[in-house]
């Protein structure tokens, strides 16, 4: 059968952070609760960046490092969000545009809350086995950004912002998908899938959240363990605990994969607290670490969950990842992928780490005002310019990296410019 997984990904955690200390103080937010979070920053989407410019800083440095052949080998730009700027055009062709990518490709988008990237990296692997077009590539990109634009609070839904605002982030994480995986093979048909209708979170506005927080972790935890059985179903000899040296979860914030993951070793491996507590710190953690940096970027974060687990993880010898996908509303995915020393060599070119780092920690008094001024570049803008957004901007990165920034947005039509 033909190998297939992730060739190549890189995360884009943005250009600006606030450090959630300072914002747990400035909210007066209760310690205890936000201890819980295992939180630490989150990257802050600034009026000149959007779901595109996130999607194109992501898979540059992938597209850039192909040859101009594996460039053209790339037929299919997928897509993964729910921050689409159109409710009909796909952001998916403003990337290909912006990427330089061949015309001979396909461009769409899929929308399916936190688990849409997941569905986007299933669709490529699919149509790479299937081997209708021998050797093509599919990129793609999750890109999601949080603008606190919310709507107004119901009964039963309604914005929990002790735990949404310290964990709602902005980012992307971008894929490439061929029958040569150098970062993570991924174990073809290995698959739990489960899903039913629920109103735990949704955009019920195109600028605005809205929630019930209780149920979207009662939900999280009841599709955490039935996607795993399913995924035991299909294949043989599973262990939870000994089939996978890391796991991968999607990570609103480290809280509730921390509360899934002991969840898991209490009914499925019946483990003691002291068990429980030192297999996470082995297994879970190094996965917990960017997303500790960057907060929840929707369907990216899974992946997101995935690259630092390379990163932090032990890989001198090949290494199974469980990873676990879910998605509001609901669906979820359990499934699984190898990762090599090379694999691991390969995500180290890219260094995310040092991205991060590389990032402008922003003030409460700036924060607030990014708040304010996002409300200009709201969906379905149809004017506007952007020029002293631009100019903060160019302050932040100060010569660190060339990254791409929206500039105005024309009759509807977004418009970027790459800044230094």
């Amino acid at each position: 059968m033909t190998q297939v997984g992730i060739e190549a990904m890189n995360v884009f955690g943005g250009t600006a952070y606030l450090n959630l200390q300072r914002l747990a103080r400035h909210r007066s937010l209760d310690p205890v609760r936000f201890s819980n979070l295992l939180m630490k920053e989150k990257a802050v989407a600034l009026p000149c960046e959007d779901p595109i410019t996130f999607g194109v800083n992501a898979a540059k440095p992938v597209v850039d490092a192909l040859s101009e052949q594996d460039r053209n080998q790339i037929e299919m730009l997928i897509t993964c969000t729910e921050s689409g700027v159109d409710f009909g055009k796909s952001i998916s062709t403003y990337l290909h545009g912006y990427l330089g990518l061949k015309k001979s490709c396909r461009l769409f988008e899929i929308k399916q809350a936190c688990y849409s990237g997941t569905a986007g990296l299933q669709m490529a692997i699919n149509f790479v086995l299937a081997g209708v077009a021998p050797g093509a590539k599919v990129l793609v990109v999750c890109t999601d950004i949080s603008r606190y634009m919310v709507a107004e609070a119901g009964e039963i839904l309604s914005a929990d912002w002790s735990f949404a605002e310290p964990s709602g982030g902005a980012g992307a994480v971008a894929m490439l998908v061929s029958d040569v995986p150098n970062v993570l093979r991924v174990d073809v048909g290995a698959n739990g899938y489960y899903g039913y209708e629920v109103m735990d979170t949704c955009r019920p506005m195109a600028d605005g959240e809205a929630g019930d927080s209780d149920l979207s972790l009662l939900s999280y935890l009841d599709c955490c363990e039935n996607a795993f059985r399913e995924y035991r179903a299909k294949v043989d000899d599973v262990d939870y605990r000994k089939s996978f040296h890391y796991l991968a979860f999607h990570t609103p914030f480290g809280g509730m994969v921390k509360g899934a993951h002991r969840t898991m070793m209490r009914k499925i491996v019946k483990a003691s607290p002291g068990e429980i507590e030192e297999d996470f710190t082995k297994r879970v953690w190094p996965g917990i670490t960017y997303c500790q940096r960057v907060g929840n970027i929707m369907g990216g974060t899974v992946f997101m969950s995935i690259a630092s687990t390379i990163d932090h993880g032990d890989f001198a010898s090949p290494k199974r990842i469980g990873c676990f996908s879910y998605g509001s509303g609901c669906c979820s995915e359990f499934y699984s992928g190898v990762v090599s020393s090379a694999g691991q060599r390969a995500q180290e070119r890219l260094a995310i780490g040092r991205h991060l780092d590389s990032r402008y920690e922003l003030s409460m008094e700036e924060y607030e005002a990014v708040l304010r001024q996002s409300v200009a570049v709201r969906f379905g803008t149809r004017n506007i310019r952007l020029d002293g957004e631009l100019a903060r901007a160019r302050k932040m990165i100060a010569g660190k990296r060339q990254a791409l920034y929206l500039t105005g947005i024309k009759e509807f039509h977004r418009e970027y410019e790459w800044l230094a």
